[in-house]
């Protein structure tokens, strides 16, 4: 293939791409109201399954109880972002709740709710090792928010041997 298709290849991708994104963030954004909608609480409910996986309760029950809780807490970290970066999220979230978004980005067949606790980290460990920036960030946005949010709860503290802040 000479260089000159592969460069117009490329740039067909990223135009529909682009485009799919845009129409899936006008249509089921990822955030609504400074909180995460249905589309962003899918995605991070997965992500949260992927990440989190051995350090989630093992019965279904808590481990949900601990999946709203996580949830809860990104809600949180979200009210305190500044606009733009509402908006960047919003707009990952949105283009990762998206069919074609979250093929592209992360390469996850089957919709986030329905994935595999594997599907998922396989997902997120091709995200993480991609020779593409915009995979690897969000990558990281997706893997941060979700640790900082499920580790600041005090119920999490006695799991990582810590015993909370000490009382001078």
């Amino acid at each position: 293939m000479q260089r000159r298709t592969l460069l117009k290849l490329g740039a067909a991708s990223a135009a529909v791409l682009v485009l799919a994104g845009g129409g899936a963030a006008l249509l089921r954004p990822g955030l609504a109201g400074g909180a995460l909608s249905s589309a962003g609480r899918d995605v991070f409910a997965a992500v949260g399954r992927g990440v989190l996986d051995t350090t989630l309760p093992a019965e279904a029950g808590p481990r949900e109880i601990a999946l709203q809780g996580l949830l809860n807490r990104v809600d949180i970290l979200v009210q305190s972002l500044p606009p733009h970066a509402q908006g960047e999220l919003s707009q990952l979230l949105a283009l990762l709740a998206s069919v074609p978004g979250r093929l592209a980005l992360a390469r996850l067949t089957r919709p986030w709710p329905e994935a595999s606790v594997a599907e998922i980290q396989q997902a997120l460990q091709e995200m993480r090792l991609s020779s593409l920036a915009l995979r690897q960030q969000a990558y990281a946005a997706l893997h941060d928010i979700t640790a900082g949010a499920y580790f600041a709860a005090p119920s999490s503290w006695a799991m990582l041997g810590y015993p909370g802040p000490s009382n001078l």
